[in-house]
C-alpha cells in the first residue's frame, strides 16, 4: 500500500469536520502537527497549477501543499480527492495528505507517452459514476467506448454510455444495443442536450452526495451535456469540423462542479486518444463472457490457437462468441499487459538509480573521509 494510503482512511469531509469540532475524530492527527493546529477535510474541485481549490461545507478555500508534503505521500492531489489541510486564515492553508481513494481513473502519463516507460496519471478520484460521452457521428467508435469501459471498472466506478446527439441519428438505438452487448455492467443512454431528449433518464445518476466524471474524445458535447445538466451555462462550447466530425477542447483542465443538491460533476479536458495502464482486472470485468470461458479451457495456459479443449476456439466455431469481440479483447490485454511490464521496468530503474547514487555517495565519503582517518 502506498504512503497516500495510509495516511488517511477514505473520510467523507463534512462528517469528519463535524467529528473533530466535538474532539471525536479517530484520524485527527492534531498531535502530530509541530504547530499543534487542527487538521481539517475537504474535496479538491480544481487545480491550477501549484494552487488548489477545496470544497469544505459549501465553502471554497484556496490552499498549496505543505512543505514537507512528499515526505509522507506519494502522490499529488487530484480533483475528487478528499484532503486533509491546516486552515490559515491570512493566506493559502496547507494541504498536508491525501485520504485513501475509493475510486481512481488512470491512463498512461500523457508528456511521457511517446517514451512508453509506464508512468500513470490520475485523473480522477472519489467518483461514483463515469459518463462515458461519444457523439452518434463520424466520432463514434465502438473499440474506443471500450477502452474507457474498462478503465473505469479498473478503477472501481460505475461506466454510463452516454451516446449524444441523438436528434441527428436515423438509428440510435442500433448504437446503443452494440453498448449494451459490450459489457452487462454497462448503462447506456441516448440523448440530446440540445433538445432535452433523454435528458431525464440520467437524474437518477445526480443524487446527493454522487459524483460523476465525464469523459469523452473533444467535440462530442460534453460541455453541452454539463449545460444541460447544470441547467446553466458554466461551461464554454464549440463547433465541431464538418471535415472530420473532431472538435476543439473548450474545458482546459478538470473541474469539479457541486449541483444545489448536491450531486457533483467533474468536466474533463477531451482526450484524442485513450491509451492502457495495467488494467487487467477492468477488462476481464468488460469482457466477463471470455474471461469465463478462458477458465473452461483445457489447459491453463492455453493460447487459444491449436491446443486441444479450448473453449474460445470452441465457441468461435458454434457463433457463441464473435471473432472481432475476442480479438478486441485480446489486443486490450496485450496492451495492459506491455504497460504493467514497462511500469515495473521503471520502478526497477528507480530502484536501480537510487541504489547506484546511495552507494556513490558512500564511497565518496569514505574517500574524503580516508586520509583523516588514516591521519
Amino acid at each position: 500500500m502506498s504512503k497516500t494510503n495510509q495516511s488517511k482512511k477514505y473520510a467523507d469531509p463534512t462528517t469528519e469536520n463535524k467529528k473533530i469540532e466535538s474532539g471525536k475524530a479517530e484520524n485527527n492527527r492534531t498531535e502530530k502537527n509541530k504547530t499543534g493546529k487542527k487538521e481539517y477535510f475537504g474535496t479538491v474541485c480544481e487545480i491550477q497549477r501549484n494552487s488548489y481549490n477545496i470544497l469544505v461545507e459549501n465553502k471554497m478555500i484556496h490552499a498549496k501543499l505543505k512543505g514537507n508534503f512528499f515526505k509522507e505521500n506519494e502522490e499529488l492531489p487530484v480533483v475528487g480527492d478528499n484532503v486533509a489541510f491546516l486552515p490559515n486564515e491570512n493566506g493559502d492553508s496547507l494541504i498536508t495528505s491525501v485520504c485513501e481513494r475509493k475510486s481512481v481513473l488512470k491512463r498512461p502519463y500523457a508528456a511521457d507517452r511517446s517514451m512508453d516507460n509506464g508512468k500513470e496519471q490520475v485523473m480522477v478520484a472519489n467518483v461514483d459514476y463515469v459518463f462515458i460521452v461519444s457523439s452518434l457521428n463520424d466520432n463514434y467508435n465502438f473499440n474506443r467506448i471500450a477502452r474507457y469501459v474498462s478503465m473505469t471498472l479498473q478503477g472501481n466506478a460505475i461506466p454510463v454510455v452516454i451516446l449524444t446527439k441523438a436528434d441527428l441519428c436515423s438509428n440510435p438505438g442500433r448504437y446503443a444495443s452494440e453498448i449494451e452487448n459490450l459489457s452487462e455492467q454497462v448503462k447506456v443512454h441516448c440523448v440530446s442536450a440540445l433538445y432535452g431528449i433523454g435528458m431525464d433518464e440520467l437524474n437518477k445518476y445526480l443524487q446527493p452526495g454522487k459524483t460523476i466524471a465525464i469523459l469523452g474524445s473533444s467535440g462530442v458535447g460534453k460541455s453541452t451535456l454539463v449545460n444541460a445538466l447544470v441547467q446553466e451555462d458554466v461551461m464554454k462550447t464549440s463547433e465541431i469540423r464538418d471535415s472530420d466530425a473532431k472538435g476543439r477542447h473548450t474545458t482546459t483542465h478538470r473541474q469539479m462542479i457541486v449541483l444545489l443538491n448536491g450531486a457533483r460533476i467533474i468536466d474533463t479536458p477531451g482526450m484524442r486518444e485513450l491509451g492502457m495502464c495495467d488494467m487487467d482486472q477492468g477488462i476481464d470485468d468488460t469482457f466477463s463472457d471470455i474471461a469465463e470461458l478462458e477458465a473452461c479451457c483445457k489447459f491453463s495456459d492455453c493460447r487459444h490457437e491449436t491446443e486441444p479443449g479450448c473453449a474460445i476456439r470452441a465457441a468461435i466455431a458454434d457463433g457463441i462468441l464473435s471473432r472481432d469481440r475476442y480479438e478486441l479483447y485480446r489486443s486490450l490485454h496485450e496492451e495492459s499487459r506491455h504497460a504493467a511490464k514497462m511500469k515495473d521496468i521503471s520502478k526497477w530503474r528507480k530502484q536501480l538509480k537510487n541504489g547506484f547514487f546511495v552507494r556513490l555517495i558512500l564511497w565518496l565519503n569514505w574517500i574524503v573521509l580516508l586520509p583523516m582517518r588514516m591521519g
